[in-house]
């Protein structure tokens, strides 16, 4: 009704924070959300009758990415990164990241298969324009 989108989300309630969304490529601001029976409904800035809505059935809403923060990482942006230990042996890169509950877990491919501790202890920097990660780990760990 007057240009308000239902949109199907696990968390309606993290999307409805959200003051802008991209759709089909193009942004648009969030006048106003509302939740109902678990549905997230949606009136943007533009969208104003039930046919312009209809054009975005199907399409996926996207939202600005937000800032990881100071000594913090999004895993996608750690997988490929080149894994260096303090002896400037390279020990692979980084193919994956999981969690095994107690903290972060990098799948380093290399010479073989290794899994190291994403922690303090361990990983010594994390540079981005390098693209390289340094450890305190042996190669023969």
């Amino acid at each position: 009704m007057r240009g308000w989108l239902k949109v199907v989300v696990d968390e309606p309630e993290v999307l409805a924070q959200e003051p802008l969304w991209r759709l089909a490529g193009a942004d648009y601001p969030v006048q106003e959300t509302r939740i109902h029976s678990g549905t997230l409904l949606a009136k943007l800035q533009g969208i104003d009758n039930p046919e312009q809505a209809r054009t975005f059935k199907g399409k996926a809403v996207e939202i600005p990415r937000p800032e990881a923060g100071d000594g913090r990482y999004f895993w996608s942006d750690l997988v490929g990164l080149e894994v260096v230990n303090a002896q400037g042996v390279v020990l692979g890169v980084v193919k994956q990241m999981s969690s095994n509950g107690a903290h972060d877990v990098m799948a380093v491919a290399g010479d073989r298969e290794r899994l190291l501790p994403f922690v303090p202890a361990y990983v010594l920097k994390v540079d981005m324009q390098a693209k390289r990660i340094e450890v305190d780990w042996q190669a023969d760990w």
